[in-house]
C-alpha cells in the first residue's frame, strides 16, 4: 500500500473521544451499516469440484465453504479508514460537515497496534475493492485469499476510497474494550458486540481537518485536544472551492 497517511472521518463527539483517549476503534465485521459487508453470500459455492468416489460429498463441501466464510466474518474486527480527506459525501455523513477528519500516520498506527496485539493475526491494511456484487467469484476456483470476503463492497461505496485495518480475534493489552450502553444490563453479551480500542501515540496523529460548518466552540475544543496530544499536528480548515464543487483545505 503506497499511502503513508490515511484518514478517519468523525463527528465532533467521536473526534474528541479519539483525541482525548488517543485510540482507534475496531468493530466486528458483522456490525457494519451495509448488510452486504463481509457477507458470505459474496461467493458462489455451487461449483463444487469432483472428488474421488464423491467423498467428501458435494453438499458437505458447499456447506463447509459457507461455514468457513461465516466463521471468518464472525472472528474479524475492522477499522475503516479512507485514502482521501476531501470527499463531499464522507463529510456529509459526519454531522453535515460539522465534524472532523484525522490524518493518521499509518506506519506509526500499525506499530502501536501490533506491539499491543494478542490474538490470531495482528492488524494489517488492505484496500477495499468495489464491484457489482452479482459478479460473484467462484469459491472453489477464484478463491485465493479470505481477504476477498473482507474487502469487497458494492460500486456505490467507491467514493469512500476505503482502506481497512483487519485483525483476527483481537485482544489488545492495555487497550480499552467497549460494550454498547444498551447492552449493559444484559447478563450475557454477544462477543461480536464488543468494540476494541488499541491505544496510539501522539506521533500517529499527523493532521486534522475541520469541517466547513464546524461550530466555533467545537473547533476550539478539537484544536485544544489535538495540540495537547501532538504539539506538532498540522491543522486545516476545510473551505468550499468557489470555482468547482470541491472542498479545499487551508492551514491555520
Amino acid at each position: 500500500m503506497a499511502e503513508k497517511t490515511l484518514y478517519k472521518y468523525l463527528d465532533v463527539n467521536g473526534g474528541l473521544a479519539m483525541l482525548e483517549h488517543h485510540n482507534l476503534q475496531f468493530t466486528n465485521a458483522t456490525k457494519f451499516n451495509d448488510p452486504f459487508d463481509c457477507h458470505p453470500a459474496l461467493f458462489d459455492y455451487s461449483n463444487v469440484p469432483a472428488t474421488p468416489n464423491n467423498w467428501p460429498p458435494a453438499d458437505f463441501l458447499k456447506e463447509k465453504g459457507e461455514c468457513d466464510m461465516t466463521n471468518l466474518r464472525n472472528s474479524t474486527w475492522i477499522c475503516c479508514l479512507s485514502k482521501v480527506y476531501d470527499s463531499l459525501l464522507m463529510w456529509a455523513y459526519y454531522n453535515s460537515h460539522k465534524g472532523i477528519c484525522l490524518g493518521l500516520n499509518i506506519e506509526a498506527v500499525l506499530k502501536c497496534c501490533q506491539q499491543m496485539f494478542l490474538g490470531m493475526m495482528p492488524p494489517y491494511p488492505l484496500e477495499v475493492k468495489y464491484r457489482d456484487i452479482h459478479q460473484k467469484p467462484d469459491y472453489f476456483k477464484d478463491f485465493s485469499s479470505w481477504n476477498d470476503l473482507l474487502t469487497t463492497k458494492a460500486e456505490e461505496w467507491r467514493h469512500e476510497q476505503e482502506v481497512r485495518l483487519i485483525a483476527k480475534d483481537p485482544m489488545w493489552v492495555r487497550a480499552g474494550r467497549d460494550i454498547p450502553h444498551e447492552l449493559y444490563e444484559e447478563e450475557i453479551v454477544d462477543g461480536k458486540e464488543i468494540r476494541h480500542y488499541p491505544q496510539l501515540t501522539g506521533e500517529c496523529f499527523e493532521s486534522i481537518y475541520l469541517g466547513v460548518n464546524i461550530y466555533p466552540k467545537n473547533k476550539d475544543e478539537i484544536i485544544e485536544a489535538a495540540k495537547k496530544l501532538n504539539p506538532e499536528i498540522i491543522i486545516y480548515q476545510m473551505t468550499i472551492d468557489p470555482e468547482a464543487f470541491k472542498l479545499k483545505e487551508k492551514q491555520i
